[in-house]
C-alpha cells in the first residue's frame, strides 16, 4: 500500500482531522478504568489484575511503535492507520468473546496484546506526516493529533458507563459493550484511512513559510546512541509513570478518596471525573505544545515536571479535605501528562531533525511502555497492600503519592541534561539515499 501523494492545491489542514479519527479512537484507552469496578465484580478479580490489559497495551504500544517505526516510515501513514484500525478493532471483538465465556485471559490477550499494537502503530502513524506538513509549528500540529488520544476517554468514557448501564455490569453486558466498541472504532477509523495524505516530492507544504531552517538531520540508529535521546527516554517514562498510574485507576480513586466524608462519589459522578481528567489532558496536548512552539521544549518540560510534583504534594498532603482541590490538582497533572506526550515529537525534531522522526519517536516510546507496567503497578499494588493492612480511603493512595513526587524529580534532572546533539551523529542523507531508505516517503521536503 503505497502512501496517497496529496494532489496540486491540497490543504494541509485536512491532514490533522484524519489524524484525530485514528487518536480518538486508541484514545479509548484511557476510559478503562470504567470497566475495572464491573470486570472486578463479575470476574472476580483484584485490582491489580483488572488493570493487566491496560498495562500490557500500553507495554505492546511501546513495543509495537519501537518496531514498527521503521516500516511506518517505509510504508506511509494510510497503511499504518490500517493496521491499527484492523489490530485495534480485532481486540475488542477477542475480548467481547472473553467476557462473555468468562476467560479472562482472552480479554488480556485481545485488548492488551492485539489491541495494543493497534495501539502503538496507530499512535505513531502521523506523526513524521504531520512535521512534514507543519514544519513551522511542529509542537502545534502534532498537539493536535496526539490531543484526540488523550481525548478519546472524554467520548468513551460516559459511552461506556452508559452501555454498561444498559446492557448490565455482568459478562454478557460487558461482552457486548466490548463488541460495540469493536465495530463502531473501526467504521470511524477508516475515515482516517480514507483521508489521509503525505505532501508531493520536493514541495514544500502550502502555508508553511519559506524561512523554516534545515537543522541537523540524525538517522535512527545513531540517535539512540546518544545521551540526549536516553535523557527523554527517563524523562518521558518518569512524566508517564507518575500520570498514567493514577489515570488508570481514576474512578475508584476519587470514589475511595472522599468515601469517608459526608459528599460521598457516585460511580456516575467517578466516571464523569474520567471524562474531565480526559478533557484536561486533551487540552494539555493542543496548549502546552503548541506554547513549547513559543517558549521552547525544554522550558515546558520545567513546568510539567516541577509544577507537576507540587500538584501531587498538595493532593497527597490535602486531597481528601477539598473536593475542588482534588479536581483542580488532577486536571493540572493530566494537562501536564498529556501536554508531555504532545510535545516529545517536536523536542525529537528539534534535537535529530525530520529525517527519520517517526523512527526515533517509536523508539523513544518504550519509555511508555515501562511506565505503562510501572505507573499502574505501584499504585495497584501498593492500595491492595493497604486495604490488606486495615486501611481505607486517601490512606490507601498516599504513599503511591510520595512516589511520583520522587519520580517526577527524577525527570526534572534528567531534563536538565539535555544538551544539542555532537556533530558526529549529524547525518545529512543525499537526495538518493534518502530515497532508499525511505522509498515510500519521498515527500520528506528539504526546508518550509
Amino acid at each position: 500500500m503505497s502512501p496517497p501523494v496529496a494532489p496540486p492545491g491540497w490543504s494541509r489542514w485536512l491532514v490533522p482531522p484524519a489524524a484525530l479519527s485514528v487518536h480518538l479512537s486508541i484514545g479509548q484507552a484511557y476510559a478503562w478504568s470504567v470497566f475495572k469496578p464491573p470486570l472486578e465484580s463479575a470476574l472476580g478479580l483484584t485490582g491489580t489484575q483488572s488493570a493487566l490489559p491496560f498495562q500490557l497495551a500500553i507495554v505492546m504500544l511501546g513495543l509495537s511503535a519501537a518496531f514498527g517505526g521503521t516500516l511506518v516510515e517505509r510504508n506511509g501513514p494510510r497503511w499504518a492507520m490500517t493496521v491499527a484500525l484492523v489490530c485495534f478493532s480485532s481486540g475488542f471483538l477477542i475480548s467481547a468473546l472473553g467476557a462473555a465465556t468468562e476467560q479472562y485471559w482472552l480479554i488480556v490477550l485481545g485488548y492488551g496484546f492485539v489491541g495494543g499494537i493497534g495501539l502503538g502503530i496507530g499512535y505513531i502513524s502521523p506523526v513524521s506526516t504531520l512535521i512534514k506538513w507543519f514544519p513551522d509549528r511542529p509542537g502545534m500540529a502534532t498537539g493536535i493529533a496526539i490531543m484526540g488520544f488523550g481525548g478519546g476517554a472524554l467520548i468513551a468514557s460516559p459511552w461506556s458507563a452508559q452501555m454498561l448501564e444498559s446492557f448490565g455490569a455482568d459478562p454478557s453486558g460487558i461482552a457486548l459493550a466490548f463488541l460495540v466498541h469493536g465495530l463502531a472504532y473501526a467504521v470511524f477509523m477508516t475515515l482516517g484511512v480514507l483521508l489521509v495524505r503525505v505532501p508531493r516530492a520536493a514541495e514544500p507544504a502550502a502555508g508553511a513559510g519559506t524561512g523554516a531552517p534545515r537543522g541537523v538531520q540524525v538517522s535512527a540508529r545513531s540517535a539512540v546512541r546518544t545521551p540526549q535521546f536516553w535523557c527523554l527516554w527517563v524523562v518521558l517514562c518518569m512524566n508517564v509513570t507518575a500520570g498514567i498510574g493514577i489515570l488508570e485507576k481514576a474512578a475508584p480513586m476519587i470514589t475511595d478518596f472522599f468515601a469517608d466524608t459526608s459528599t460521598p462519589v457516585s460511580v456516575t459522578a467517578a466516571a464523569g471525573f474520567v471524562a474531565l481528567l480526559s478533557a484536561a489532558n486533551m487540552a494539555g496536548r493542543i496548549g502546552w505544545s503548541s506554547s513549547s512552539d513559543l517558549i521552547g521544549r525544554k522550558n515546558v518540560y520545567r513546568v510539567y515536571l516541577g509544577v507537576g510534583a507540587l500538584m501531587y504534594a498538595l493532593i497527597a498532603l490535602f486531597g481528601d479535605s477539598s473536593k475542588p482541590l482534588f479536581v483542580l490538582c488532577a486536571l493540572v497533572i493530566l494537562s501536564f501528562y498529556g501536554g508531555g506526550f504532545a510535545t516529545i515529537p517536536a523536542y525529537l525534531k528539534d534535537l535529530f531533525g525530520t529525517y527519520q522522526v517517526g523512527a526515533i519517536h517509536g523508539r523513544l516510546l518504550t519509555a511508555w511502555s515501562t511506565a505503562g507496567v510501572l505507573g499502574p503497578l505501584i499504585v495497584n499494588w501498593i492500595a491492595d497492600r493497604q486495604e490488606e493492612a486495615g486501611r481505607h480511603g486517601a490512606s490507601l493512595y498516599t504513599l503511591s503519592l510520595f512516589i511520583m513526587i520522587g519520580l517526577l524529580a527524577v525527570g526534572f534532572v534528567a531534563n536538565e541534561l539535555v544538551r544539542p546533539v555532537h556533530a558526529r551523529h549529524h547525518h545529512v542523507p543525499a537526495p538518493r539515499e534518502a530515497a532508499d531508505a525511505a522509498p515510500a516517503q519521498p515527500q520528506q521536503p528539504e526546508s518550509a
